[in-house]
């Protein structure tokens, strides 16, 4: 599964607990926001690190 799935399927398992109730849980909730954060972090790193890549194949790499 690629980054961005990932982090849609956890924001799908949020809005999940929200209709069901387990969001209420405070060690629950405060476990899938972490998760999601951290998706999310490495998700934008990622796309950041592969843009920069494209950068540099289509205009050369910066030099000092």
């Amino acid at each position: 599964m690629d980054l961005r799935q990932q982090l849609l399927v956890l924001e799908e398992e949020r809005e999940l607990a929200r209709e069901r109730g387990l969001y209420a849980d405070p060690a629950y909730r405060a476990d899938l926001e972490q998760e999601i954060a951290v998706c999310r972090e490495v998700y934008v790193g990622a796309a950041v690190t592969e843009i920069a890549t494209l950068h540099g194949v289509l205009f050369g790499r910066h030099q000092g």
